[in-house]
Parts: C-alpha cells; structure tokens; sequence
C-alpha cells in the first residue's frame, strides 16, 4: 500500500540538518535512530530521516533544501550501512524487515535490463556496507576526518533514485581521490615536501620567511593599514620601507626584497584595494574584509596552500602547522581552510 502524505507537519524542523559527523542521528526529529519506529531512510538528496519523519511529510520533499521524492516514500529502502552503526543497546529493541528493492522502486531502474540492475544495486549496497562498518570506533586503526567527512556521504545516499545514484558516484569518486591522497601524504619525505613547497612559493614572486619572522611581517603590514581608512594608502615601495625598518630591529636579515615578496603573496591573495595614480605609483590599502588580522593571515595561509595545490603538493594538516607556525597547535585550523578550498572543486 501507498504510504500518504499527511495534511501538516507535525514536527517542528531544525533550522539546519546535524553535522556531517552526527550521522546517526534523524535530520529532522534530531534522535537517535533505531531499529523500530526510527530507522533510517535516505533521500535522493543525502539527508537521511527516520522512518517516523518521513510519514509525517507533508509534500513529497526533502524538508531542507525542497528536492523532489520522485518515488513513493514506502519503496525507499532502510539504510542498512548506517543500520549497522546503530549502537548496541538500540539494536536490541526491536529489528526492522530487511528487504530488497520493491516492484515500483524497480521502476527507476533502466527499463532494458532491470535484473542487471537489480544484481548491481545489491552489490553496491554490499560494499558501501562494508565500508560502513570502518567509522565503528576502533583504537589504533582510525579514518582521518577527510576520509570519515567523505565516507559519512557515500553512505548517506540513496540508490533507489537516479539522482542518488548520481551522488553515490560522485562521493564514491572524492573518496578515491582522498584515499590516493592520504597514501601520497604517508610516503611523502617531510624534507623534500618543504623544499618543493617553498620552491613553487618562490616560483610565484612569493616568499615565506620562517613561522616568526613571516609572522611579524604580517602584523607589522596589518598595523600600517588597521584604521582602513584612505588617509592610510601607500605606494607598495613605502610600504615596503615602513615594514623593513621595523622589522630590522629583531630580524637583521630582514631585506627590501625578502618583505617585498612577502607583500606580493598577499597582492596575489587579493587583500588590497588599489588605487591607480597616473604618472605615479599605484596606491595600496588592505580590503575591508582583511582589516582584522585573524582574516588576513587567514588569507594570508590559505593563498598558500592554494599554491601547494597548484603544484601538485598534498599536505597534511599537521605538517602545514609545523611549517607556517612552528608547532602543532594550528592542526584544526588548517584542516579548516584546506576543507574551505576542497569544498571549491569537491565531488560532493
């Protein structure tokens, strides 16, 4: 029978869905899901509710971004991946029937050879099952957050539809991609990596100076510019001059060449208005969206690793701490602005 939809929703939805990493958890009632009355059921989209939600719909959507169900609700299966994850004392209050993809769900399968079909929809739900099981905590043999963040996605789509098949592929692709990376990243020499890092830098009329004398430069640069005001433009050879004479007091190798280049890198991150004079020196002055110095050496790192994109380089998080600050304290940090420029060219 046809699972209808009911007049009005019944349950006030969250403003967002969980985050990537509550993915046991309901997108619109936030529980925990079960094997009963919540067991998880996947869109075409990648949110997953459970099945006590999605007989509350009221139009046949995805509450969050409005996406079509272009199948009746009843012929979505259970995610069995995120099933197995469901924890220990959950499980054991009840079992939902596990079963393969019904006689209408079928029809959004390629009509010339729907038990080929059939036959790979099965092995699929077999391997991403399989790959489920690895986010099950397990001391000594844990996914890096890329790999989980990507992971969490492939097992949150939806094999019924086309449009979630789609998705599988593009997720199963970025977890390819991730996992080629993370083996570049295990057999990487560390020496060889900062060598080649600072050499693609140098390559793009760039410099970095070592984590406390680049950090110095960049504050000094910050101050000249903080008020934003147009009273406090300079010519990029002022600029230069200004940052130079500071700086020489605790770095002697501090050169008009050296500042000058690391001014360039954050021209080429695009952190300055510039104001042409004719017959005369352009004028510079940070953008408003850089006057706080966290955004700017924000940028400031970021055009960085960007580079290290570019040329082919793959960084881990803890490695980008020790070269850019001399520790390991700015790890998360810098997972957060590779994650910010992944998501530019990401798969999912």
């Amino acid at each position: 029978m046809a699972m209808k939809y009911k007049s009005s929703d019944s349950r006030k939805v969250p403003a967002q869905p969980p985050q990537w990493n509550q993915f046991l958890i309901c997108s619109v009632c936030e529980n925990e899901f079960n094997r009963t009355d919540r067991c998880p059921i996947s869109l075409g989209c990648g949110h997953t509710v459970c099945r006590g939600c999605l007989g509350d719909l009221k139009h046949p959507q995805c509450q969050f971004d409005q996406n079509s169900i272009t199948c009746d609700i009843s012929d979505l299966p259970v995610n069995s991946a995120l099933l197995l994850l469901v924890p220990e004392e959950e499980s054991h209050k009840g079992s939902v029937e596990m079963r393969g993809v019904s006689q209408k769900g079928k029809e959004n399968f390629h009509p010339g050879n729907i038990a080929q079909c059939v036959k790979l929809y099965d092995k699929s739900k077999k391997h991403i099952e399989e790959l489920a099981l690895l986010l099950r905590p397990n001391k000594g043999n844990e996914l890096s957050r890329p790999m989980q963040r990507k992971l969490v996605a492939l097992i949150n789509c939806q094999l019924v539809e086309e449009e979630g098949r789609k998705r599988a592929l593009r997720a199963g692709r970025a977890l390819g991609e991730r996992s080629a990376t993370e083996l570049i990243l295990l057999h990487q020499n560390p020496t060889t990596l900062s060598a080649s890092l600072w050499a693609a830098v140098r390559a793009r009329g760039c410099q970095f100076l070592g984590p406390a004398m680049q950090e110095e430069a960049l504050k000094l640069i910050h101050f000249t510019f903080e008020d934003g005001s147009d009273s406090s433009e300079l010519s990029r050879k002022v600029l230069v001059q200004l940052v130079v004479k500071n700086l020489k007091t605790q770095f002697a190798q501090a050169s008009k060449t050296s500042i000058g280049h690391v001014v360039q890198l954050l021209y080429r991150a695009s952190c300055f208005k510039v104001t042409k004079r004719e017959g005369n020196s352009s004028l510079m002055r940070l953008k408003d969206e850089f006057l706080s110095y966290e955004e700017l050496r924000r940028e400031h790192d970021a055009q960085i690793v960007e580079i290290a994109r570019e040329a082919g380089l793959r960084i881990a998080p803890d490695q980008w701490s020790a070269l850019l600050y001399g520790d390991q304290s700015h790890k998360s940090y810098m997972q957060s602005i590779i994650d910010r420029l992944a998501s530019k060219s990401s798969f999912t």
